[in-house]
This record gives structure tokens, sequence and C-alpha cells, in this order.
């Protein structure tokens, strides 16, 4: 997918609020981009090396998945 045709995001506060402050937006886009750059990295790794495509993608949803928020209820509304 070209860099074109990527949807931008629209970053929310936990109560659906678009974050409206550019530089927390531009913080966020860069993160995610280098995730996505890393996340590319580790894929292309895996399958040259001869590992199993599917299997490293569930890796990464898992490392998703155990994320920890250290900052307890802030960013949730739980």
């Amino acid at each position: 997918m070209d860099e074109k045709d990527k949807k931008p995001i629209i970053w929310r506060e936990p109560n659906g609020t678009p974050l409206s402050c550019l530089e927390k937006i531009k913080v966020l886009n860069e993160n995610l981009e280098e995730i996505r750059e890393l996340s590319q990295d580790a894929l292309e790794d895996a399958v040259l090396m001869g590992g199993d495509e599917h299997q490293i993608r569930e890796v990464l949803m898992k490392i998703v998945d155990e994320l920890v928020n250290p900052y307890g209820n802030k960013g949730s509304e739980n």
C-alpha cells in the first residue's frame, strides 16, 4: 500500500473526542510508523530464514495483546 493510499487515523480520547493537539498526533503517528517498520522487518526476516509467516503474525499480535497500561485507568473509561 502506498503512503498516499493510507487512510489517516483519527486519534481519540477515551470518551471518543478526537485529539486536537497536533504535537500529540504527530508523536502517535511517528510511533505507529516505527512499529509498522519494525514489524515488517521482523516478518521479512522470519520468512527469509524459513519461518512460518502465519506464526510470526500470531506472535506479533500476541505482543500487542500483552501490552500493559502502566498508568492504571488513564486512557480508559473503565
